[in-house]
């Protein structure tokens, strides 16, 4: 199966490798840039190439080139890292490879934004540049708040500072004391995608003017897009919390390599006094715990919630190169 109607087997090939790279990531897959690509750029034709040294392919090279611009597959608006995909141990010779290819290509700017900060794009790519007479712009453009999961419950709450423990708990005991509430993770399927999806569209809509402002027709087909294509490997997950039979709070995660990674979520403000949104997300935490997970993302932005419920921060940056 070709995700972007192209060649099947160079999209084998990038699928192979990616868990041997130095970044490993759901936002740089085949399927996740190709579900992207089909619902908001389908008439540009990507470029995707593998990067080979001898007979052994050492990264990917997946761009879209649109005037005097070349990008990654993806907008930053719903992609939390983007980057090449290169093989651990090979980066200086990808990029050695890659950038002669790079330069070929006619642009004037290559903007390459939310590459995270272990990159090797960020290790040799601005150097490599620089030597060729290009100027580089590189600077921080987020983070992403994450952390280890430790193997139960009780040692995540113990690894709280005393005062986040001390309410997380306290908020727990206060919502299972004051309603009736569930929390669950709902079956996405052709037939139930819609309806669930609307719920959620509801839920992101009235916890923010800006959310209610980013669910524009397109990206609410893109997250409808992700929510089929994702269900079928069991990495897309959409919870739901009810608080006396109603939907109170909703948040979508990914699972993927031992990460679950927070990607968006909504809460009803009307029942902010039962810390619906926070506790939404907290449950989440207590799952992929309990499921083995090793590493929980909270992706882009400093919300407060992501710290006191352990997060600290990774960089992302953007880089520019301009002829």
């Amino acid at each position: 199966m070709s995700y972007f109607e192209n060649d099947d087997q160079l999209e084998k090939t990038w699928s192979h490798m990616l868990p041997n790279c130095h970044f490993n990531t759901i936002f740089i897959t085949p399927e996740w840039q190709a579900t992207w690509w089909k619902r908001f750029k389908y008439n540009s034709t990507p470029l995707i190439e593998v990067v080979t040294s001898g007979k052994e392919a050492i990264g990917v090279i997946p761009l879209l080139c649109e005037g005097e611009e070349a990008t990654f597959i993806g907008d930053s608006s719903v992609y939390d890292y983007m980057d090449f995909p290169v093989l651990k141990g090979h980066g200086k010779e990808f990029f050695s490879i890659a950038w002669e290819r790079l330069k070929s290509m006619d642009w004037k700017n290559l903007r390459l934004e939310s590459i995270p900060e272990n990159s090797p794009t960020l290790k040799y790519l601005p150097d490599i540049a620089k030597l060729d007479g290009f100027a580089v712009d590189l600077h921080e453009s987020d983070t992403t708040p994450c952390m280890e999961l430790p193997n139960s419950w009780e040692d995540y709450l113990a690894g709280l500072r005393k005062k986040d423990r001390h309410e997380l708990r306290r908020k727990l005991r206060r919502l299972e004391s004051n309603a009736d509430f569930k929390q669950y993770i709902v079956q996405i399927t052709q037939d139930s995608v819609e309806k669930n999806m609307e719920e959620f569209f509801r839920l992101m809509a009235l916890s923010s003017e800006d959310k209610g402002a980013f669910l524009t027709v397109q990206n609410k087909e893109f997250f409808v897009d992700l929510a089929l294509q994702f269900s079928t490997t069991d990495q897309y997950k959409l919870f739901f919390m009810e608080v006396d039979g109603t939907k109170v709070a909703a948040c979508i995660c990914f699972s993927y390599e031992d990460t679950y990674l927070l990607y968006n979520s909504g809460y009803d403000p009307e029942k902010s006094s039962l810390s619906v949104g926070l506790l939404n997300k907290a449950l989440t935490i207590q799952e992929a715990i309990k499921l083995g997970v090793k590493e929980y993302n909270f992706l882009r932005g400093t919300e407060r919630y992501k710290y006191h419920l352990g997060a600290s921060d990774r960089a992302v940056f953007d880089l520019v190169v301009s002829r």
